[in-house]
């Protein structure tokens, strides 16, 4: 290999697996999300140059956010140097008030270093302060997702089913607005940690969602992801302990990871749910989310990633798949549904009620929830339905579908998966389902 190639896989590893910690250590610095994502831009393109000459870096994380910070401060010296020599065109009223922002941002830096140690991940504190209530959750999610945890912006779209200039446009109105309201970075005080909660959690979820089948690219999983995403959530459980949804979503988490072995064979193709090796399986991943999961339910207040644990849980616990308890699992969704009416949560209730009501039900309700339209981008509600349509014979409807599947797949795994379907349709009907979504 040559000194640029070696440099150009180093930048791109390391862009996969430290964007976020540069990120936010440039943060710190900075003290704005839009200098610090161009200044950690720019210490990347550096990179490219610098590591070809001078070689790979023994850290190349720790070379990266040194030249990011540098950049930063280089930035932040222009600017006061620029405001010290510009001359005064506003009316001493304004520039009182200028000042006194000026002042009030000072205090607030302040904050930040007595505030540091209340939640002492740095990736985690990031997320928390992208997590502002000033801001819409959807907007929350979004940026995050995307500064925090590097996900590209066709990728952020799809894991929220929206398009990717929808997803564009939020994300810059989210930026436009934190710069307009003067949204300062500062670690939120521990008094306000819970209102940030809900949001938090929904990023490590979805950063795991993420990391456990990639939206794009020819591997079935971007491990770096999945595991970033498990750090984290051990981090808020450290951090907030007596949280049941953080204990829910750990338990979800470990519960659904501990397939990650059997999920591929050895070809690389991808194995449903009911071929893989059981005995493989992470008995200590799984064992630790029963006792969380236990500990929840007797708690009494079961909310909506402990029901998912629970649910993701009975799958594992079944001998075989064919054993499993299948009007247990549709009662549980029954109870979820009712804490969050999401439209992904009917949908993955119907793969369940195929198996305890028949095929027939099941379709019914897919096709319900695609006249709905809330599902049109998500590439599961076509699979589903190809599979319902293949086991009632229906073969021609089924090929339909899967092709439909196709086109709104972006997983080279998932897509080998869903044309194998289509070329080589079986002829009798099948009992599980093709592919159950993450």
């Amino acid at each position: 290999m040559t000194a640029a190639t070696d440099a150009g896989q180093a930048v791109a590893d390391a862009h996969r697996r430290e964007w976020a910690f540069v990120l936010a250590a440039t943060v710190r610095v900075a003290r704005d999300l839009d200098l610090a994502e161009e200044c950690v831009q720019e210490a990347y393109a550096a990179a490219l140059s610098a590591w070809e000459r001078d070689r790979v870096p023994g850290n190349p994380a720790a070379w990266l956010t040194t030249a990011a910070k540098r950049r930063a401060m280089d930035a932040i010296r222009r600017e006061r140097t620029f405001r010290s020599k510009l001359p005064l065109l506003v009316e001493p009223e304004e520039a009182v008030d200028e000042l006194a922002l000026d002042e009030l941002g000072e205090q607030k830096q302040e904050q930040v270093v007595d505030s540091e140690g209340v939640v002492p991940d740095e990736r985690l504190r990031l997320i928390f302060t992208c997590c502002h209530p000033a801001l819409a959750q959807e907007a929350q999610l979004a940026l995050t997702l995307r500064l925090v945890c590097g996900l590209p912006t066709p990728d952020v779209a799809r894991a929220l089913l929206v398009s990717q200039q929808t997803m564009a446009a939020r994300i810059t109105r989210a930026k436009k607005k934190i710069s307009a309201a003067r949204i300062p970075y500062r670690v939120p005080r521990p008094a306000e940690l819970p209102d940030r909660l809900t949001a938090v959690l929904g990023v490590i979820h979805l950063l795991f969602t993420a990391g456990h089948t990639a939206p794009s690219g020819p591997a079935l999983m971007r491990t770096d992801l999945a595991d970033r995403a498990l750090h984290l959530a051990r981090a808020l459980r450290d951090l907030m302990p007596d949280e049941p949804e953080v204990r829910g979503l750990l338990a979800l988490l470990l519960v659904t990871d501990a397939r990650r072995a059997t999920r591929t064979g050895a070809d690389g193709r991808l194995l449903r749910l009911e071929e893989q090796d059981r005995s493989v399986w992470d008995r200590a991943a799984l064992a630790e989310a029963h006792e969380l999961i236990v500990a929840g339910l007797r708690g009494g207040r079961a909310g909506r990633y402990l029901l998912q644990a629970a649910i993701a849980s009975l799958y594992a616990k079944a001998p075989t798949y064919e054993e499993t308890d299948w009007p247990q699992i549709v009662a549980l969704y029954d109870r979820l549904l009712s804490l969050w009416p999401s439209p992904v949560v009917a949908l993955n209730r119907t793969v369940p009620v195929s198996m305890a009501h028949g095929p027939a039900i099941a379709l019914a309700q897919v096709e319900a929830l695609e006249q709905d339209g809330a599902l049109s981008r998500y590439q599961y509600l076509p699979a589903i339905k190809a599979d319902l349509l293949q086991r009632l014979g229906r073969t021609d409807q089924a090929a339909a579908a899967y092709r439909e599947a196709l086109e709104l797949t972006g997983n080279e795994a998932e897509r080998a998966f869903l044309a194998a379907r289509l070329t080589h349709q079986q002829t009798t009907p099948r009992k599980g389902s093709s592919l159950t979504p993450p």
